[in-house]
């Protein structure tokens, strides 16, 4: 069994046999274990548009996520698992993650952890979309080996005409 943190109500972890998704109404801060957990907590205040839009900048406070990030990697420190975030998140800084290589590989986090960088493209995503993994409570040589590196985007090529790669 694994508890999936943070994640949309009815979305891809719901039932999914030995899965228990903790979405916001169940409030997934107040998880308390047994299990492993994979954890997609909240990152609008740590991106890079942390702050509002370019529009309204400043009408946020950079982390003011409810204390949702830090659940979260209290949760994989506790009980094992993996925390996922965009790349460059903010967030590595303010817990003291090291910030892993672009080009992958698990690399230390200097908290007991382990991080990388993925790019989601290698399995499936439009766009390339690197993403940072932090992994807790498991061997070196248990981590698996992902697909590493950069992608081409998918984007299909109207969609780039009416909305642009950014």
């Amino acid at each position: 069994m694994i508890a999936a943190l943070f994640v949309e109500t009815d979305g891809a972890y719901f039932g999914l046999p030995g899965v228990d998704p903790w979405d916001e109404a169940r409030d997934a801060r107040k998880y308390a274990g047994p299990w492993p957990v994979v954890a997609h907590p909240p990152c609008q205040r740590w991106g890079r548009f942390w702050h509002g839009s370019t529009r309204k900048p400043h009408q946020f406070e950079l982390g003011d996520d409810g204390g949702c990030f830090k659940s979260a990697l209290a949760a994989v420190d506790a009980f094992g698992g993996v925390l996922e975030h965009p790349c460059d998140s903010r967030a590595w800084d303010a817990f003291g993650i090291a910030k892993p290589h672009r080009d992958g590989g698990w690399i230390e986090a200097g908290m007991g952890g382990w991080t990388c960088c993925v790019y989601q493209g290698q399995y499936g995503h439009f766009a390339g979309k690197p993403t940072w993994l932090y992994a807790n409570r498991v061997r070196r040589k248990d981590l698996p080996e992902l697909r590493w590196g950069k992608t081409e985007q998918r984007i299909h090529p109207r969609a780039l005409e009416l909305h642009g790669y950014e």
